[in-house]
């Protein structure tokens, strides 16, 4: 089936190929060979090229945080979740009430992330509404990388953000080698579904690409609407797609770290409107990442999300069915898996909470079963023997912690305990911490020689 899916996808990009509407993409692929016409923008792309792509195209990529310990290694079956972008609406934390998103709760978002374990890395969340487009870039990685030390990944606007973002990363690294050796950003473009690289996606890309950044080359498409309404001809479309952006990048320096990318999903044929809770979407994912195990390329996919407008039940329900599936797959980079609800348009401060223990519970099961001498307990067995327990044997003192997952959020005292306590849901929970972990959470602080060339430089950042 993977192999089907390969030669379907290496045909389509043959025959039609893609529409690449960026001037400098177009003559870099008739530069390399491909078959290009320059009066519709069709190219295609040669297995030729498609190969050596892929062959050059890392199948590690390390993408770091400022603290090593939140570096993340993509590659095999290695599994990391953590948030997604871009949203323009909050569910206020005091108010519960949904309300356009600002600059401020970039920074919150942030704050929670570097607090909450599970959540692996801080993929931009949101679009702060109060900020002009010209600043949007600058504004959304600076006050994430000023409030977490985990690792940044976010889509851009433009290509002065993306050199105006580059020059602060580096800043902050101690120089241009050293954001090489452990960059601590990357960036989103996006392929257009179908079979599109448009003019400023495209360029970009090239940009992204050319600077020797880790960049993901994503596409959506939703089945029934801009791919075919079954799973298979969806991860088809979608790995033509992302492959189209892979081999741009490679064209464009050959060698940089890059991402295979997909966010597909479905339309609801009943409405015509996006979903992003869905069960399919987990299948499209999980199958996207077994077509990246197959070139060995990581692979950021999508999964997690709910369309429930509040965090509840269906919320939950929804928000494992796809983070399990994806992450069960071994997905190296699974984003949007913390903190949105209704069709990835919103975010929660306490769904973020919730979430971060959804993500704990995925890892545990990635983890599995470790089968050795030891935890098999054969001679543990035999010592206790018929009829006796094994609460106080030193074998269960030295693996219980290690071998369960202990919730932070989920209740398991008894009635007559939680009642004492108040009686809490876990959405209530999850509020309380949320409100702790912001006002006394004091993230990893950027050294002040970086911070005085960054408020000179950049003083619409308001530092």
């Amino acid at each position: 089936n993977i192999k089907a899916v390969h030669e379907t996808s290496a045909n389509l990009l043959q025959n039609p190929g893609i529409r690449c509407d960026n001037k400098k993409a177009l003559e870099l692929f008739a530069q390399n060979g491909a078959e290009v016409n320059k009066e519709t923008k069709m190219v295609k792309i040669p297995r030729g090229m498609l190969e050596d792509a892929i062959a050059s195209a890392p199948s590690r990529v390390t993408l770091c945080g400022r603290e090593e310990k939140n570096d993340l290694i993509l590659e095999g079956k290695r599994t990391h979740l953590g948030t997604g972008g871009t949203v323009l609406n909050a569910l206020d934390l005091e108010t519960g009430e949904r309300r356009p998103t600002v600059r401020k709760d970039m920074k919150d978002f942030a704050k929670l992330v570097d607090a909450l374990d599970n959540i692996h890395f801080f993929m931009l969340p949101l679009y702060p509404n109060d900020i002009e487009v010209q600043n949007i870039d600058v504004n959304r990685f600076f006050w994430a990388l000023a409030n977490t030390s985990k690792h940044i990944m976010g889509g851009v606007y433009t290509v002065d953000g993306i050199r105006s973002v580059i020059d602060i990363a580096e800043k902050i690294s101690g120089g241009p080698e050293k954001l090489r050796q452990r960059p601590i950003v990357s960036m989103v473009t996006c392929v257009m579904s179908p079979l599109v690289i448009d003019d400023t996606y495209g360029g970009l890309l090239m940009e992204v690409a050319g600077q020797g950044i880790p960049v993901v080359c994503p596409a959506e498409p939703l089945a029934g609407a801009t791919a075919p309404s079954t799973i298979a001809g969806t991860v088809a479309i979608s790995n033509a797609e992302t492959l189209s952006g892979i081999v741009l990048a490679q064209l464009t320096n050959k060698g940089t770290p890059t991402i295979y990318g997909t966010v597909s999903s479905s339309m609801d044929m009943k409405t015509g409107s996006y979903l992003s809770g869905n069960i399919e979407m987990g299948l499209i994912n999980a199958a996207s990442a077994q077509m990246a195990q197959y070139y060995e390329i990581p692979i950021y996919a999508t999964a997690g999300m709910s369309d429930s407008k509040l965090p509840d039940a269906q919320a939950g329900y929804e928000k494992m069915a796809t983070a399990m599936i994806t992450a069960l797959a071994g997905a190296n980079f699974i984003h949007d898996a913390a903190g949105f609800l209704e069709f990835c348009t919103t975010i929660s401060y306490e769904q973020m909470v919730l979430d971060d223990e959804m993500i704990g519970i995925c890892m545990r099961a990635v983890k599995g079963i470790e089968v050795t001498e030891e935890t098999l307990a054969e001679e543990v067995i035999r010592s206790v023997g018929a009829g006796g327990n094994f609460l106080a044997n030193p074998h269960t003192m030295k693996h219980c912690r290690s071998e369960f997952f202990y919730p932070t959020i989920g209740d398991r005292q008894s009635r007559k305990l939680w009642e004492k306590n108040g009686a809490q849901d876990a959405r209530q929970r999850s509020i309380e911490k949320a409100k702790l972990i912001l006002s006394e959470h004091k993230p990893l602080q950027i050294a002040d020689e970086a911070i005085n060339y960054i408020k000179v430089k950049y003083p619409q950042l308001d530092i």
